[in-house]
């Protein structure tokens, strides 16, 4: 059986996606899985044995670049990939609905116009999978990828899942033991403030390397080294590098965002901090905690201006931190 899935962003995203990829070799060992990717993200696939071949696009740069010449060259490379029995649309945009369409494939599927925002993608599929909206992230994923073949898997199997991130990377991690901080995301108001982070690291008393991805979070980063002897600052890191430095920690603290949901995908313990989006976008485990601001979230219109985060205690983390770190 050969089969696409479609999931071309964002980081986070596609870690939530990737752990059904093991369920499904599990039931189809033979089983032959692409996955298409926006090229900036291809690397969190990178080495995962369960991958056949990672396909990367690049239709975010196209759509910034308003280039209909390098668009209409990018769906015919799509066109091109190869045959597939089932093409699997684990995205639910239009976007993504369209570029599984392009492929040759049997059947696509994806999610039925209730289960998803841009409700017109469902037009572009021959089955389709009904999980509402509002339910949690990873649940939701794994529903679209497995349902159409057959697969049926517990929330259980899913909290007792292997790890799927994998890497090879020269990258030198810190003496252990250290705790990881991510502390960018793509809204402000989902970034836990500074000043808290500080107070976070002189709490657990304890080597806490902060990871960064723009000049932005590079300065907020050597703000907070200079503030607390605690903390030290990451030179930049690509995705594999990332991978590792976070396999080998003791903890990692971060905003809702891709690199701190890597965690999970690694089964290192984390503790994920939600101000204006939703809870449900991870799995709590032994390992794997949330800690939510009081904010009431609206799963289909989340608000920008919500900066309840800042309200979080830093007092409140550092003792899960120390239970998990404790325990771990």
């Amino acid at each position: 059986m050969k089969i696409a899935i479609v999931k071309l962003s964002a980081l986070g995203d596609i870690v939530h996606a990737m752990v059904a990829l093991q369920f499904i070799k599990k039931h189809y060992p033979d089983a032959e899985i692409d996955w298409i990717v926006e090229d900036r993200f291809k690397s969190v696939l990178a080495h995962n044995p369960h991958i056949h071949q990672i396909h990367s696009v690049h239709l975010k740069a196209i759509k910034q670049q308003k280039s209909l010449t390098r668009l209409w060259a990018e769906f015919k490379k799509i066109r091109q990939l190869g045959d597939y029995d089932v093409a699997i649309d684990a995205q639910g945009l239009i976007k993504s609905a369209l570029v599984a369409r392009l492929l040759k494939a049997k059947k696509v599927v994806g999610f039925d116009k209730h289960s998803i925002r841009e409700s017109l993608a469902s037009w572009f599929y021959d089955d389709k999978i009904h999980i509402a909206y509002h339910e949690n992230t990873i649940d939701r994923n794994v529903a679209v990828c497995c349902q159409p073949l057959g697969i049926s898997v517990s929330h259980q199997a899913i909290v007792e899942k292997q790890p799927f991130l994998f890497y090879k990377s020269h990258f030198q991690p810190p003496e252990a033991p250290y705790v990881v901080f991510i502390i960018g995301s793509t809204w402000e108001s989902r970034c836990y403030p500074k000043e808290k982070f500080v107070q976070l690291a002189n709490g657990l008393q304890q080597t806490c390397w902060v990871a960064w991805g723009n000049a932005q979070e590079q300065e907020k980063a050597e703000w907070m080294a200079q503030q607390s002897s605690y903390i030290q600052v990451l030179p930049k890191l690509d995705l594999n590098d990332l991978k590792k430095l976070i396999d080998c920690c003791n903890l990692l603290i971060g905003n809702d965002t891709g690199p701190t949901h890597m965690a999970w995908g690694l089964n290192r313990p984390s503790i994920t901090l939600f101000g204006p989006t939703p809870v449900n976008r991870i799995y709590q485990t032994a390992i794997n905690k949330a800690i939510k601001s009081p904010s009431k979230v609206d799963h289909y219109a989340l608000d920008k201006n919500d900066f309840s985060i800042m309200t979080i205690e830093a007092t409140v983390i550092v003792e899960m931190a120390q239970q998990l770190i404790t325990h771990g």
